[in-house]
């Protein structure tokens, strides 16, 4: 009813707040014999983490897991997984002159009309200081899909303002090409067009010396994924991973395959055709495109799952703006605090996380209805 879970199969539950202790997420489902350890989990929660660059929050946060159930031996064990991840560099002070008035583009006054009460103190429950957690699962899950069928899933920035590559194939980026630059130093932003990576840090840089923020794009691919994977009306696979990815805060639009495209086209532009190969005398089939972003019907076609999120401006400013309080009274508000100028280099390992988790509870439900299915046709 909280809403603080997701997913069936694979299912994740999540607890904490911005300024509180810290966040904590259980996870239900994971098979036995996963190999997992503080180091796996370290390596996304690392790209995620506040102050890693000049032009995201300067929050210092080691977000270091801590494993308190489902591993033993470094394997999972079956049991629930629970991870914790404490929060060291809080100040609640920050906002303590704030606590009567609603900031715009935050969830405050929404929170009182549903509760009467609310954590002023940063985003609170709604906070993306929560995602760190999910990332976490996101590694589990991504354990889980490449032991399964050597699934990978890479993200990255496609647009930070009126910045925007393009991206030919999506199934040819590396996450290397996403995590550095040719000479092997990191490449903050996250896009894998190194030219216009510069030039889109040099403008977070500039919008953050204004007290400004910006908006953008990033793009998850999801490889290797097999066909049959979804449920054909209410927990299609499209559907479920939209959810997923609308339920990280900032995220405003989400579309696969052609996405908003289509239109502009006709039927017979945005058709993708089905081909076969022959391999060893069993016909593989596939489509000559992927126009439908790896689903049809809801259900995986084999094709590479490509995603596309909206992410607006840090709603948190610099910049004095004209709000109300809970009274109603006209007001004005600068936030203070350490805020991310552009949300999307960040944004990245979580996007990757939401469709990994997703797609890890997709595939253990097609394991438990029907891998055992008779009447298969070779070619599935």
């Amino acid at each position: 009813m909280a809403g603080n879970s997701f997913g069936q199969a694979f299912r994740i539950t999540t607890a904490g707040e911005s300024h509180g202790p810290g966040n904590v997420v259980i996870i239900d489902g994971v098979p036995p014999g996963i190999p997992i350890s503080v180091e796996d989990l370290l390596v996304d929660l690392n790209r995620r983490k506040p102050g890693q660059s000049k032009i995201v929050t300067q929050r210092k946060e080691a977000d270091h897991p801590e494993i308190l159930a489902g591993v033993f031996e470094g394997v999972t064990t079956g049991t629930s997984l629970a991870i914790l991840i404490r929060n060291e560099d809080q100040r609640s002070k920050d906002y303590s002159d704030i606590k009567d008035k609603y900031r715009p583009g935050h969830a405050d006054y929404t929170y009182d009309a549903k509760y009467g009460f609310r954590d002023y103190r940063g985003g609170g429950r709604s906070s993306a200081r929560e995602t760190n957690v999910r990332v976490a699962a996101g590694v589990v899950a991504k354990k889980i899909l490449q032991t399964a069928f050597g699934g990978q899933i890479v993200g990255y920035v496609t647009q930070v303002g009126h910045l925007k590559a393009e991206i030919a194939d999506p199934t040819t980026i590396t996450t290397e090409q996403v995590e550095q630059f040719a000479d092997g130093t990191p490449n903050p932003v996250r896009c894998p067009d190194h030219g216009l990576a510069q030039e889109m840090i040099s403008f977070i840089d500039q919008i953050r010396k204004d007290g400004d923020s910006i908006g953008g794009v990033a793009e998850v691919v999801a490889l290797n994924v097999p066909p049959g994977l979804g449920e054909p009306v209410f927990d299609k696979l499209k559907a479920d991973i939209a959810k997923a990815l609308f339920s990280i805060p900032a995220v405003l639009g989400v579309e696969y395959g052609s996405g908003f495209g289509c239109a502009t086209m006709r039927g017979s532009e945005n058709n993708d055709h089905f081909v076969a190969e022959q391999n060893e005398g069993t016909p593989v089939i596939s489509t000559d495109s992927n126009r439908h972003g790896g689903s049809l019907g809801g259900i995986s076609t084999g094709q590479p799952l490509v995603f596309r999120a909206a992410v607006k401006p840090t709603s948190s400013l610099l910049i004095e703006q004209p709000t109300v309080t809970r009274s109603g009274e006209a007001t004005t508000i600068r936030t203070k605090g350490r805020h991310d100028p552009c949300l999307l280099p960040r944004f990245v390992p979580i996007a990757e996380a939401m469709l990994a988790i997703t797609l890890a509870d997709h595939w253990l439900r097609w394991r438990a209805q029907c891998e055992a299915a008779p009447e298969r046709p070779d070619h599935v």
